[in-house]
Parts: structure tokens; sequence; C-alpha cells
């Protein structure tokens, strides 16, 4: 099966990343997954949140934002509506653990925090999986600063982190949903995994009907197809040190 814009079901769309892209965080990038543009910031301060003081050990935080001209029709900056809605903070939670998982906690210096921001310049679907998947880079960058800065001796990554969508539209299981498709899909699913192809995170729901275990297989196949793809990207770009890079 092809989709509208000529990719079989398993297949992800172009990804193009462009690597120090802000001058004065420690690390960013500009993902772009389709045309969904996320730019994603990390940087690292002294302290941590009260709850934390006193473990030696540092954190890893999240922000995400749509910006109000990303998607079809102008949104309201949420800072002007009352702070960030439910959407919002359950994709800041999930920014924020996936990261975690594969950050040494105990590496980054003591009692620092690392605050990563992905701001969607332009929305069309999957959204908060190219934040992922571009917030990785962005650690890595801010922890290499960190590291040549002497701040740290190296950097403490324990793995690669990635993610991607996947769905069911017209019956047909597919990776890495458009607009066009999320919005029609009868299942809709997010996928986090490390660089040894383990779960973080599945969000899963059936929009439009429910589904069962060979379904889930089915997407949970196509989701570790597609994150396997980008972790591959994410190992080549940290390795050859380059700006740009697509896949």
């Amino acid at each position: 099966m092809t989709r509208a814009d000529g990719r079989g079901f398993d297949d992800v769309r172009r990804v193009r990343v462009t690597r120090r892209y802000l001058k004065h965080a420690h690390g960013s990038c500009l993902i772009e997954l389709g045309d969904t543009r996320v730019l994603c910031a990390a940087s690292i301060s002294e302290g941590v949140a009260q709850w934390r003081r006193g473990t030696g050990q540092g954190w890893v935080t999240a922000e995400y934002a749509l910006l109000p001209a990303s998607t079809h029709t102008r949104s309201r900056r949420e800072s002007t509506t009352g702070g960030p809605r439910g959407r919002t903070h359950e994709i800041q939670r999930l920014i924020g653990r996936s990261l975690r998982t594969v950050v040494d906690m105990g590496g980054i210096g003591g009692e620092n925090t690392m605050s990563i921001d992905c701001d969607v310049i332009q929305a069309d679907g999957g959204t908060r999986t190219a934040a992922i998947t571009g917030a990785y880079i962005a650690v890595h960058d801010a922890l290499s600063t960190w590291r040549d800065a002497g701040k740290i001796p190296e950097i403490p990554l324990i793995d690669f982190v990635a993610a991607i969508s996947v769905g069911m539209v017209d019956g047909v299981c597919m990776v890495d949903l458009d607009y066009a498709e999320d919005s029609i899909a009868e299942i809709d699913m997010n996928v986090v995994m490390d660089g040894k192809r383990r779960f973080i995170e599945v969000q899963g729901t059936g929009e439009r009907t429910p589904f069962d275990r060979d379904r889930l297989d089915e997407m949970l196949d196509l989701a570790t197809i597609g994150i396997t793809r980008l972790v591959e990207f994410q190992r080549r770009v940290v390795a050859e040190d380059v700006d740009v890079a697509e896949l």
C-alpha cells in the first residue's frame, strides 16, 4: 500500500536535523519530520528543585509548546490562557520521562538541572515523537558542551532514545502518521524505545474502534522498525558530528 505522499505503510517520513541551531543553548537542534518542525534546546543550570536537594543527583525536565501559527488555525499562547493545558502537561511529562531513562543522573556533575525546551514551529502530525527524537540530540550536545567546559568527565548517556507514531487508517496499520492520516485514524499510538529496542512508553487508543492483540503486535512491530531507523540516524549524527543530516 502507498500513501498520499507515496510512502509505504512501514516508511518513515523524510527526517532532517540541523544541530547547534541556537547560539545560547548548551545543545540545540531543529528536527524536521516531513512537514513537522520542532526546535529542541537543552540547557544545564546549577541547582535542583527542593525535593531533589541533598541527593547528589541531577535532574532532567522538559517543556513543550505549540507556537500560535504552527497549526492550520492560529491558537493563542497558553501563557495568555491560564497556563499549559492538559495535553501540554501530558507531552511535557512524556518527553521528560523518556530522556531521564537514558541519562545517568549521577553524571550531570552533581545537583544540576537539564531543562529541555521543545517548541513546535510547524505541526503536521507526530509532534511529540519528533520532539523526543530531536531532544535526544540536543541533550547529547548539551552534555558534550558541559564536558568540554570541564564540568563533567564524560557524557553521561546510557543509551539512545527515539519515538514514533503508529496507527490504523482504513483498516491498514502504518507508521509515522501525518496530520491527514492521524485525523481519521481508527487507532492512534505513540511509542518510545531505547537503542536496545526496549519499550520506554506505549500510548495507544482505539479512537474509532477497539483493537485486538494481533493488531497491537502489528503496530508495535511497525514502531520498532521505524524507531530502529531513527536510532541508527541518531548514531550517525553524533558519531560524524555533522551540523546537518538527513534520513
